[in-house]
């Protein structure tokens, strides 16, 4: 039996919201209720013990009670909050696309330092400076460094690799349209939809017309082996879009058809940079070998699992 959310203070309402979540069994059941409960109140989360005796008004602590029992249920808090902070930029997010997650941001962060490294041509990506690319008639460019993000989801990569490189232009394709529109909006709300074009496509087919055009080619493609979807925890399964995790049998269907496309769409000495599975890293480093890539590497996650792999192709290959 759970409790009744009736009492009338912020500490009181956190007190009760923080049992009925633990009873769920939700082991961020106190920070949870303070997430909850400061955004009903819009104020910091941090902010409710500044007042610990505030007074609740009625229908507020009935908007809580709403959230709680929906937590309860183990949907994802970012979707209850409808956002989700990524490298200090906050991202809208609903049932259409993944949560953008933490081992992402470490995916960001290597692109960044390839990009930032020298090229096998003793420039660096954003140095060299190429004609405006056009897809589905519109220009993106001129552009220096330009990147496709490949399965956009909400925008998250691509965003993030604009903001933090301003002179890059990011191509964001997925397949999915309501995801295209979380993208969307997402690229309008930071101020980026003059670098970050959102296009409708599957993998790269939206640059089937422009070879050999991009710097690098970021993906968090879907890399779980589909038989263990069922075992995720529920905030994973039932909520999120099982479009976005389903990998095929064993997790790489995806990825190894976007190892086959990507030799064609980037320029000689482009990087392909990847978000992959556990035990993945050696299979997938021997495909990317196979399709002509050479200083393939792997990376590791904060817990120490290989989470990301990149490659480059080397200078003076010609289009697949």
């Amino acid at each position: 039996m759970t409790t009744a959310l009736t009492a009338a203070t912020a500490r009181g309402l956190l007190a009760e919201g923080a049992r009925r979540l633990a009873e769920a069994g939700l082991p961020t059941a106190r920070q949870d209720a303070e997430w909850l409960l400061a955004d009903v109140l819009g104020r910091e989360r941090f902010a409710l013990y500044g007042e610990p005796e505030q007074a609740v008004v009625e229908a507020a602590g009935h908007r809580f009670r709403a959230l709680v029992a929906r937590r309860a249920d183990h949907e994802p808090l970012q979707h209850l909050l409808g956002y989700e902070d990524f490298r200090g930029l906050r991202l809208r997010v609903t049932p259409d696309v993944l949560i953008p997650r933490p081992e992402t941001e470490g995916l960001v962060e290597w692109a960044l330092e390839l990009l930032n490294a020298p090229s096998a041509d003793g420039g660096r990506a954003g140095a060299i400076s190429r004609p405006p690319l056009m897809v589905n008639g519109q220009s993106i460019g001129p552009a220096s460094p330009l990147i496709a993000d490949i399965g956009t989801g909400s925008g998250a990569i691509a965003c993030a690799l604009a903001a933090a490189r301003p002179d890059a232009r990011v191509l964001a394709t997925d397949t999915s349209p309501a995801a295209l529109a979380v993208a969307e909006g997402n690229v309008r709300a930071l101020g980026l939809a003059d670098r970050v074009r959102v296009v409708a496509g599957d993998l790269l087919e939206p640059l089937a017309g422009e070879p050999g055009r991009l710097d690098m080619i970021v993906a968090n493609a879907p890399y779980l082996p589909r038989g263990i979807l069922p075992s995720l925890p529920r905030e994973v399964f039932a909520f999120e879009p099982r479009q976005a995790l389903d990998g095929g049998p064993d997790g790489m269907d995806v990825i190894r058809r976007l190892l086959t496309a990507a030799p064609a769409a980037l320029r000689p000495g482009g990087r392909l940079v990847l978000e992959i599975g556990e035990d993945q890293a050696g299979p997938l480093a021997a495909l990317m070998a196979a399709r002509g890539f050479v200083d393939v590497a792997s990376r590791d996650d904060l817990r120490d699992v290989p989470r990301y792999l990149a490659g480059r192709l080397p200078a003076g290959s010609a289009v697949a």
